[in-house]
């Protein structure tokens, strides 16, 4: 087919889409598609330190139906300005900046909040170091074994493309891998895995009384009573409950790029401004829809109770959280208005993943000092109701009888299992039962379910330490 064909075809597939979705939501579809590439670009060149050419077709082969576009599409990156531009035959374009220690922010042509980063305390970890600088062998050759499969790739597609796998056991880490360029210390994206790191701080700010999770949330834009919006908790857009009209984050492909969600993130530079001003789809707390929105105005509101500044949310960040638990390879990205993009948007090494995780394993405690609110664990992994995938308040989660939950534990995840998750395979899996944190980056396609291989990840895991503690007294 010659490129002139491919972009009638395309063309045509655009305008048709249009006409059943509407207009204006198709001709965002191009800078959903631009924006996602060019941002992950950016990222994960100057953040990252990745090559940028295997990493573009790594992810595009991880999302259905961008192949479509992958072959229209242009790049290019300036390393003395350290910005990429990605366009799409001439109808898409668009533009990603990095700032040092602030990462990436797309840049629609309106310029971009200027942000001074705060100062680095470097204030002493709480948590018990995970492991000494070297990468960490595993200490058996089921564990071995186990890394061995998670990173071989199948002979035909969809491809693993694992990147990294850490997993500890009872905070100690016994056994890590990385694919070529990556390393203990590489910070990559964890995408809708910033979901539950954005929960972590709700919930720090409610240990601090200052956001309740009952009760109005404390949007402006919601303070009428007669507002019908007004009624939004803070519980439920950490449940995705809260009912407003932006579609569904649910599926990383090219059905999603005409999702209202997907303008929020990729054409508007105030995220929250833009979620903030969405109708009611249903009214708070009687459906259950995952989309990015909730989680952007959940960052919103860290960023006003933190201070008010996009610097206050940072520093709060760093303190309360990251610094604490030893995080030190982490970057939270901003919108154009400078409110961290709290939906899909940190990047941490895999190493700092499974500290995060292992506070969500000692209930919220790091080195003797509560940093979540006690019973915030068991809240985060409380089954929320009718959410079909087993999604808690922040975190995925196996408890309940959705289907989701229901399905992980037929392939031989436990019952008590919770975990961050990010598209196209990204996850810090906490196994209390177990005592195991377990982390696996890579970029795999979300279906079938099995393409990224976690589930037999997970069955290895737990078998190679069952069978390591009976013989070394592991506990």
């Amino acid at each position: 087919m010659t490129r002139r064909r491919k972009i009638v075809l395309l063309t045509i597939a655009i305008v048709f889409a249009g006409l059943a979705l509407g207009t204006v939501r198709a001709h965002d579809v191009p800078k959903v598609v631009t924006g996602f590439i060019a941002d992950v670009l950016c990222a994960e060149t100057f953040v990252s330190g990745l090559d940028i050419r295997p990493n573009l077709t790594e992810t595009i082969d991880a999302m259905p139906g961008a192949s479509l576009f992958g072959w229209a599409m242009d790049y290019r990156v300036d390393r003395a300005r350290k910005d990429v531009t990605v366009t799409l035959f001439g109808i898409g374009r668009s533009h990603a900046v990095y700032r040092e220690g602030l990462g990436c922010t797309l840049e629609h042509g309106g310029g971009i909040t200027d942000v001074t980063l705060p100062p680095d305390d470097r204030q002493p970890a709480l948590l018990p170091e995970i492991a000494g600088p070297a990468v960490v062998s595993p200490q058996s050759p089921e564990l071995s074994a186990a890394l061995d499969r998670a990173f071989a790739e199948p002979p035909s597609p969809p491809f693993r493309r694992t990147r990294a796998i850490v997993v500890m056991k009872s905070g100690r880490i016994i056994a890590e891998r990385y694919a070529d360029g990556i390393g203990p210390e590489t910070p990559l994206l964890g995408f809708s895995m910033t979901k539950s790191v954005i929960s972590a701080l709700t919930g720090i700010l409610v240990r601090q009384g200052r956001l309740k999770l009952d009760g109005p949330a404390p949007v402006a834009a919601w303070t009428n009573p007669d507002d019908p919006r007004h009624a939004i908790t803070v519980d439920q857009l950490l449940r995705h409950t809260a009912g407003l009209a932006l579609g569904s984050s649910l599926q990383a492909s090219l059905g999603s790029a005409f999702e209202p969600v997907n303008r929020m993130k990729f054409v508007e530079a105030d995220m929250a401004a833009y979620a903030a001003s969405m109708p009611l789809a249903t009214a708070p707390g009687t459906v259950w829809n995952y989309h990015d929105g909730n989680t952007i105005m959940l960052a919103h509101l860290i960023r006003n109770a933190a201070g008010g500044n996009p610097a206050d949310a940072l520093a709060f960040a760093r303190r309360e959280l990251f610094a604490p638990l030893g995080m030190r390879h982490v970057t939270l990205q901003l919108d154009g208005a400078g409110t961290i993009e709290g939906s899909s948007e940190m990047l941490a090494s895999a190493r700092d993943w499974a500290r995060f995780g292992q506070l969500y394993l000692d209930d919220g405690v790091a080195g003797g000092r509560r940093i979540l609110p006690e019973g915030w664990v068991n809240y985060s992994a409380s089954a929320t109701p009718n959410a079909w995938v087993g999604i808690g308040a922040g975190f995925w989660t196996n408890q309940g009888d959705s289907f989701g939950a229901t399905f992980r534990v037929d392939h031989g995840w436990p019952r008590d299992a919770f975990f961050a998750k990010g598209t196209i395979g990204q996850y810090t899996i906490v196994i209390p039962s177990e005592r195991l944190v377990i982390v696996r980056l890579g970029r795999s396609p979300n279906s079938p379910p099995e393409a990224d291989g976690v589930f037999d990840l997970v069955r290895d895991v737990i078998a190679a330490t069952r069978a390591k503690g009976k013989v070394a007294g592991m506990d």
